[in-house]
């Protein structure tokens, strides 16, 4: 089931699209203000971000600038400030559609629906990558462990994607590090040691002594899969 976050200060709006998305098979959740969006983000792995620019304590469009540092989740721009400069800016800093408001249930879902199937279309193309009882599809930012769906924040998904599409190769971390948080961020390595423990937690039978995500010795850490 793809998972949808609605980022809008209108909360009688935000349960409207909701009902709307859910009657169609997405599951949805909702935030009021950008600190709520970022919250949500750093515990779920979202599918895709209908995002108003005006919101409490920050606009849409610098939500979307700091959000592209770390992901390319699509997101559409959902806004009753409809200046060919906002849209511009919108796309530029990588908004993927622009919807302006009033807006209709229906192109609402249908700008959803073909954003959906344009970033997540199944074909020989789709990225999968398999160990043990744990399944990664890259393409769907989705994983499974023994059929079950298993619940990854963004940045979860971030890293073990990377380490999925690097398999067998040893990264270093600070490699890992500006891959995954950002060139110029200023994470600490220890960060980086919190989420591989997290994904441990999730996906090895025994975190304490992992047979897939392993640590590589004066290095970093490698994905061990078996060819």
């Amino acid at each position: 089931m793809k998972e949808i976050l609605i980022v809008d200060d209108d909360k009688d709006l935000s349960f409207i699209i909701s009902e709307m998305l859910e009657d169609h098979g997405y599951s949805v959740k909702t935030a009021e203000s950008g600190e709520r969006a970022f919250e949500l983000l750093s515990r779920h792995s979202f599918h895709l971000i209908l995002l108003d620019i005006n919101l409490p304590d920050t606009t849409g469009l610098e939500l979307c600038k700091e959000l592209r540092q770390v992901s390319q989740v699509p997101v559409i721009f959902a806004s009753a400030r409809t200046s060919e400069n906002d849209r511009i800016t919108g796309f530029d800093i990588g908004g993927d559609d622009y919807l302006p408001k009033p807006y209709s249930m229906k192109e609402l879902l249908s700008r959803v629906n073909a954003l959906i199937r344009r970033t997540y279309r199944f074909s020989e193309e789709e990225k999968i990558v398999s160990f043990g009882d744990v399944c990664v599809n890259i393409t769907s930012r989705s994983v499974t462990r023994n059929g079950s769906a298993v619940s990854l924040s963004l940045r979860e998904f971030d890293l073990l994607s990377y380490l999925c599409e690097h398999k067998n190769t040893a990264l270093a971390k600070e490699k890992l590090l500006s891959e995954v948080w950002g060139a110029f961020s200023e994470v600490e390595p220890s960060t980086l040691a919190v989420h591989i423990r997290w994904l441990r937690e999730k996906l090895e039978n025994n975190p304490a002594q992992p047979e897939f995500i392993k640590t590589v010795y004066k290095v970093g850490y490698m994905l061990e899969v078996a060819q």
